[in-house]
């Protein structure tokens, strides 16, 4: 079946060839809770192609991700609940009327004032929803704290500098050494899960993201790693018959 039309409409109709009874039995047979792994999947891979700063990659991830929303919308076309038109109106209406500074009343906004004007519209838009909601609640912990923090700081609940939480961070350190010496396991978990929000506060008022940072750190630590594994490996020895110390200093040779 030839396809002369532009890439978008192509895609569409493909997926819908697809679902059709002529199409393919696997893709008839999905559901948007059978595809979901895949959608979760895709965008990782995104994730993963920007910041390896490979655009190759990322075309093709970016198509592959496409796919998934296309495939989602086909399956509420078929069961007559909506069209990706719909979703794509929907989200061309939302960018308009959180965007007033630019399609309504000109004024210069720096980032931050965009943010917390997204998130005042947000809310006032929300009919009495929270000014938390809209967080996936299977979204990692950390994503989720910083979001938070971006949420409640666009309702003017959040610290004005960076050195102030710095000084909240210090004080839940603190609060982390108390715990550890009274040995009360369920307030010294309270405690590591209040640095670990606070920490995240830091990241978002320095302008990092902590999901972004951590990733970073995780892959830096396991290359490291993996060079103090072919050292116990080339040795001939165990990692049990290595001292910290002597492991420490295959460490730092990774550094190096």
């Amino acid at each position: 079946m030839p396809f002369d039309i532009e890439p978008f409409n192509r895609l569409r109709q493909i997926i819908a060839v697809l679902r059709s009874p002529e199409g393919c039995a696997w893709d008839r047979k999905q559901t948007h809770k059978s595809i979901l792994p895949y959608l979760v999947e895709e965008t990782y891979e995104v994730v993963e192609a920007v910041e390896n700063a490979d655009s190759d990659d990322l075309r093709e991830e970016l198509g592959d991700l496409l796919c998934q929303v296309v495939f989602h919308c086909r399956l509420a076309e078929e069961a007559g609940e909506f069209d990706i038109n719909d979703s794509i109106n929907g989200i061309s209406q939302k960018l308009i009327s959180r965007h007033p500074h630019v399609f309504d009343k000109k004024r210069d906004l720096n980032p931050k004032e965009v943010r917390d004007q997204w998130e005042k519209i947000k809310v006032e838009e929300g009919d009495g929803k929270s000014v938390l909601g809209g967080i996936p609640k299977s979204a990692p912990a950390l994503l989720k704290a910083f979001r938070f923090g971006e949420k409640a700081a666009g309702v003017g609940f959040d610290w004005q500098k960076p050195l102030e939480v710095m000084d909240k961070v210090k004080e839940e350190i603190q609060e982390i050494e108390a715990e550890i010496k009274s040995g009360d396991k369920d307030h010294l978990e309270e405690e590591i899960g209040d640095l670990l929000f606070v920490t995240a506060s830091l990241a978002r008022k320095l302008e990092i993201n902590p999901e972004q940072a951590l990733n970073k750190t995780l892959t830096k630590f396991a290359k490291r790693f993996a060079y103090i594994e072919i050292k116990v490996k080339e040795s001939g020895r165990k990692f049990g018959d290595f001292t910290l110390d002597e492991l420490e200093s295959f460490w730092q040779e990774a550094k190096e």
